[in-house]
């Protein structure tokens, strides 16, 4: 298993090597403990800036998709258990300002169906 990633004119370079990996990530064709590239490694072989590949590492992190471990480089993380806190957060934050609102549940519940909807099927 090789991490393969493909740098076109469709997005910024950091986006797409964010999105990439943790498309991999999460179907499996990187399994969990897959040690990726250095930045400045995958930097070179991408022909891309060091500081573009540290800033898709940075925002992979904070996904909880990779964890860097010191020494022992940066690692595809176990699915899940970070993601999970991460969603079950952004959600106690999304309640909290639907109800400074003023919205119902109801109206709540519908502007995440919407934003859903536009997201997955746009």
């Amino acid at each position: 298993m090789t991490l393969k990633i493909h740098i076109d004119d469709s997005a910024p370079p950091y986006e797409q090597v964010r999105a990439q990996i943790s498309e991999q990530a999460r179907s499996g064709a990187l399994p969990v403990g897959y040690r990726l590239p250095t930045v400045r490694g995958l930097a070179e072989s991408l022909g891309l800036a060091p500081n573009t590949v540290a800033k898709a590492y940075r925002a992979l992190e904070t996904d909880g998709v990779i964890e860097t471990r010191g020494r022992n480089g940066t690692l595809v993380a176990p699915a899940g258990a970070a993601a999970e806190r991460e969603l079950a957060s952004a959600a106690q934050a999304y309640v909290e300002r639907a109800r400074r609102l003023g919205q119902t549940e109801a109206d709540a519940l519908a502007a995440v169906r919407d934003a859903l909807r536009a997201a997955y099927e746009g």
